[in-house]
């Protein structure tokens, strides 16, 4: 086990419909039986280092309700540390809706309930939490003035900074994000990201580019069954994705973050990291669900 990992972020109840493609505007389809998976960007991220392996703890907010237990209850088995997870009351825990096709791609739309209270105010109660970690991982389904007010102390306090930008902002702070040492969106994301169109490797890097520019440290872009696109200082390098036959993408760039995040903590070159962050993924497209689809750290050594 390596150095600590602080996961702030989102706890969501997924309630999943499986549909053989997606409704047009104003349309009405009939799904499949409906499941409900543990979920969140920011649980799923920290289910992934529990079970790659990693020492985790997690910040984040549910509602006293059986979809709040359920959640840190899955994170539990996960090894994930819950202890400070906050419980609130006469607000419900998250949910996500997600509409998955018969192609193994989804559409989302969150609900985010509790995920508001993981606000400023209750990040500063758990300073000493921060302190006491070395990797601090954010996403973008709590507060934005958390999530900034998180990332400014976490590098005043010398910690490693990762944000996986998703659901995608506007824009970030450029004082934010001279504050990032891994910045980690998927293709759509980083070309928002960087005011430009296109879905072109050409244009990827381009983006990438930019994002460098402001400040970031590594610029990591998840490019789906493209694999992994590294910029940094003088360098780009396209790491290929292995090959498989996607059921549901869900989860798949959370499943990357926590295992890149591992990779990291356990002292692993970046570059070896984001190996270990595909191959995990590649596992976690092949199962349906978010928490439910991540591998075990046995089942991605196997295939080393």
């Amino acid at each position: 086990m390596g150095k600590k990992i602080l996961v702030i972020g989102s706890l969501n109840m997924d309630m999943v419909i499986p549909i053989e493609q997606m409704p047009l505007k104003g349309e009405t389809i009939l799904g499949g039986n409906i499941t409900h998976i543990p979920g969140g960007k920011g649980a799923n991220q920290a289910c992934a280092v529990g079970k790659l392996g990693g020492d985790v703890v997690m910040l984040g907010c549910v509602g006293d309700d059986q979809f709040g237990k359920d959640l840190c209850e899955n994170l539990m088995r996960a090894g994930v540390d819950v202890s400070h997870v906050g419980k609130v009351e006469q607000v419900p825990t998250g949910i996500a809706v997600i509409l998955v096709d018969a192609e193994g791609s989804n559409s989302i739309v969150v609900a985010p309930g509790t995920n508001s209270k993981c606000d400023v105010q209750y990040l500063k109660d758990y300073d000493e939490i921060l302190k006491d970690c070395d990797f601090v991982i954010f996403q973008m389904e709590i507060p934005k003035d958390a999530i900034w007010y998180g990332i400014f102390r976490a590098k005043e306090l010398g910690k490693t900074v990762i944000l996986n930008p998703a659901p995608v902002p506007e824009f970030i702070p450029e004082e934010i994000l001279q504050k990032i040492d891994y910045i980690t969106p998927n293709e759509v994301e980083a070309v928002k990201l960087a005011g430009l169109e296109g879905d072109s490797l050409e244009v990827i890097e381009e983006a990438a580019g930019r994002l460098l520019q402001k400040g970031i440290a590594n610029v990591l872009v998840t490019l789906g069954s493209r694999g992994v696109m590294l910029m940094k200082e003088g360098y780009c390098e396209v790491f290929p994705a292995r090959k498989v036959d996607a059921v549901d993408t869900t989860a798949a760039g959370d499943c990357f973050n926590g295992a890149f995040a591992v990779g990291l903590a356990e002292g692993m070159p970046v570059e070896e990291a984001i190996a270990f962050g595909n191959l995990a993924s590649s596992i976690a497209v092949t199962r349906k669900g978010a928490q439910s689809s991540i591998p075990a750290r046995s089942e991605v050594d196997a295939l080393q």
